[in-house]
């Protein structure tokens, strides 16, 4: 007989067909939340859908009264502050629809369950309701148990939402689910939305949430990390550097049975990373296409680094993926040119970066390095060989040999006439 046929039927304490631990993604993980819901339902004598569906939008949403996380998404808000904030609107605004539909799907064709009605114990978690949800819930046939349910309905949405933000393609995201559905993030939801709401957001922070999400367990600090069927890196890694989001993840399935490790940078603090000066390189020589390819190391007590590898015919320079990504989340950047802007700037040789010792850097003036026709992996290794202050990205356009004249603040806080500017085409 299968574990499914053998599992107990819904009712009592037991709102879910969920195995002990299983992988899910947001839809089939919503899906499974039906029976509360249709509890909820059940347990009212009048019925209006469209105070139900007012709620989620109310909960989801932010800068609302019932808002369940109260994000500044506003121009002065810290640029990872934004990136959180347009996810959470996102996704919440589709499980919104998602609940809308199945308010619809629940209302016109009912499911009966065989161990009777389900009564859920669940935690008071402060979510607060609409008035008008409130006088729903809780009138005439309504009252504590049905709040129970809706409670906790109502928090695996919200556990939902926050479970995914740390990824760009949330809805491919396999998340670990238990009987208790994604309660098991509490903590970790907890200890990371802390640091978004009240503190400078650091990578290695989303990495570690988005790893609890998806595999339950912890490890070692890191910019992503490989477990049993996928790799998690940063959004750039296989999108453009000029537009990619800075600081979320991008899950990719690969083949089951993979070792589970942790990408750590194979220099943690670039301050002592060896430097040459742009100054002693050459000028732009002939156009070449160069290819870039992510190569991974081996695993070593679980832990592992990567590097870009960069090809121009039969030569190759490689960059450590861990310095490319602190690279990226460094830049500033900026549109085209315009004329009229603050002087000219002195060009560089890209393969000649590339190919330096080092980290390299000016003290001699803005210098442009031009990645324009180049491919995405290309920009981002270029990333990992400049020193991160100071560099600004920028879409390249006929006007590209003028200095950006108020580039947006970098991580370093500098603002002075000895910046790189990389070109590149905007895809």
């Amino acid at each position: 007989m299968t574990e499914t046929a053998t599992r107990a039927p819904l009712g009592g304490s037991r709102w879910n067909a969920f195995p002990p631990v299983t992988a899910m993604t947001a839809h089939q993980f919503f899906a499974g939340t039906a029976p509360l819901l249709q509890f909820v339902l059940d347990s009212l004598e009048s019925i209006d859908r469209d105070v139900l569906a007012a709620q989620i939008h109310a909960t989801l949403g932010l800068g609302t009264r019932e808002t369940s996380l109260p994000l500044a998404a506003g121009p002065d808000a810290a640029p990872a502050a934004r990136e959180f904030a347009a996810q959470a609107d996102t996704i919440g605004r589709e499980i919104a629809a998602w609940t809308g539909a199945a308010l619809d799907r629940l209302l016109a064709d009912r499911t009966p369950f065989p161990a009777g009605p389900l009564v859920v114990r669940s935690h008071c978690d402060g979510h607060l309701l609409t008035h008008p949800a409130t006088d729903l819930l809780m009138g005439r046939r309504g009252g504590p148990v049905t709040i129970q349910l809706y409670n906790e309905w109502l928090h695996q949405m919200v556990l939902l939402r926050d479970a995914l933000l740390p990824f760009v393609n949330w809805q491919d995201v396999p998340l670990r689910v238990t009987p208790t559905g994604l309660r098991h993030v509490e903590e970790s939801r907890e200890r990371f939305l802390a640091e978004v709401l009240f503190r400078q957001v650091r990578h290695t922070s989303v990495v570690r949430f988005a790893r609890s999400v998806v595999t339950g367990a912890g490890g070692p600090d890191g910019y992503g990390f490989d477990t049993d069927g996928g790799t998690v890196l940063p959004a750039v890694v296989g999108a453009s550097p000029l537009t990619a989001a800075k600081y979320l993840l991008r899950w990719a399935a690969t083949a089951p049975g993979g070792e589970p490790a942790t990408y750590i940078n194979e220099i943690d603090d670039y301050y002592t990373a060896p430097r040459t000066l742009i100054e002693t390189l050459p000028g732009p020589g002939a156009a070449h296409a160069l290819r870039g390819r992510v190569v991974a190391g081996p695993v070593r007590e679980g832990i592992r680094t990567a590097r870009v590898e960069v090809t121009r015919g039969t030569a190759s320079a490689s960059v450590d993926l861990g310095q490319a990504l602190r690279g990226h989340r460094f830049a500033s950047r900026q549109g085209p040119a315009a004329g009229g802007d603050a002087g000219p700037i002195r060009p560089v040789d890209g393969w000649a970066v590339l190919s330096a010792d080092g980290l390299a850097w000016t003290e001699d003036g803005d210098v442009l390095v031009d990645a324009s026709g180049q491919d995405d992996l290309v920009v981002l290794a270029v990333l990992g060989t400049l020193y991160p202050e100071n560099v600004v990205l920028r879409r390249a356009s006929s006007d590209s040999r003028q200095v950006p004249s108020r580039p947006e603040p970098v991580t370093a806080g500098k603002d002075d006439p000895n910046r790189v500017v990389v070109d590149v085409d905007q895809r």
